[in-house]
């Protein structure tokens, strides 16, 4: 754990997790009515993981927990991927933007798993 970070939400990654499921949530309305229980509730589902695996794993205070709370974000992450691309395919929806800062919330994922690793 790094010292001068005090809370989750200094986290870049965190941060920009937040972003993207903002962003998710804006995407999920314009997708056709009879979506809304199936993958819009599924994309919301993924997208608000990140950044709360993100902050539990935090709040652990454990190497290992933090470690595992971070690959239980970088899945949901991957699961958010695969719907945003059905959402581009089936229903033509504009998905370049939370895919941008998705890609960003992946990589900066990976490095913090990395370091921590070390």
């Amino acid at each position: 754990m790094e010292n001068k970070i005090i809370s989750f939400k200094e986290l870049i990654v965190w941060q920009k997790s937040m972003l993207l499921t903002k962003e998710v949530y804006k995407m999920c309305k314009e997708l056709p009515k009879e979506e809304l229980f199936a993958i819009s509730s599924q994309m919301r589902r993924s997208a608000v993981s990140v950044p709360s695996n993100i902050a539990e794993g935090y709040g652990r205070r454990n190497k290992k927990e933090y470690l595992q709370f971070l690959g239980i974000a970088n899945g949901s992450a991957c699961e958010l991927e695969t719907q945003l691309i059905l959402c581009s395919d089936l229903f033509g929806l504009d998905t370049n933007h939370g895919l941008s800062l998705l890609t960003e919330v992946q990589k900066m994922l990976v490095s913090m798993q990395a370091k921590l690793k070390v």
